[in-house]
């Protein structure tokens, strides 16, 4: 789920739940046309079913309860790990305001770059640091028996085109190439 639809969900969650504390409220201070304060708010009809439902009812009412609990701890870490991907962003303060780049897209589009070379058969990238002036780290695992002329210039294009996109200059940067062992 989205951040805006986390924020949806909790205001809806928590609407509901004022709107039900309200009309009970309401309902005791006799506030609701047909509402009398010193009648119980159960119906006959409802408060018979549930004493005839003796320990199953309480049971049922206690693993809704649990659920509802455990909703609520979901949505709410769910939440909270929001914060968190708050700090895997790179934030970058514009005349208008702020642009957030998620640091996962950022490192996996320099992965498929790198490996846009058929003589690079993967890349692992690892974005850390300060959002401003990351540290930058390149593992790179080029094909056996490949010629590896040019490749020094691939890899400084891919770099190029990273912090021309991203408008981030990494503060370091390192660059590991290994040959790969498997089958070319």
């Amino acid at each position: 789920m989205t951040n805006a639809a986390h924020r949806v969900l909790w205001t809806v969650v928590a609407l509901l739940l004022v709107a039900l504390g309200g009309v009970a409220l309401a309902l005791n201070l006799g506030r609701l046309p047909g509402g009398d304060p010193g009648a119980v708010l159960l119906g006959t009809g409802l408060r018979r079913s549930w004493r005839l439902s003796a320990p199953w009812g309480a049971l049922a009412a206690a693993v809704a309860g649990l659920l509802a609990a455990v909703s609520g701890l979901w949505l709410l870490l769910r939440e909270l790990r929001g914060i968190g991907e708050d700090r895997r962003t790179l934030v970058h303060p514009g005349r208008r305001g702020r642009t957030r780049l998620a640091a996962a897209a950022l490192t996996r589009a320099l992965e498929r770059d790198l490996t846009g070379d058929p003589r690079i058969r993967r890349a692992r990238v690892v974005l850390t640091g300060d959002p401003h002036r990351p540290d930058l780290w390149l593992r790179v695992e080029i094909v056996a028996g490949t010629r590896t002329a040019g490749l020094r210039e691939h890899v400084s294009s891919a770099i190029r085109r990273y912090v021309d996109t991203a408008d981030c200059h990494p503060a370091h940067l390192d660059v590991t190439a290994l040959v790969d062992a498997g089958q070319a």
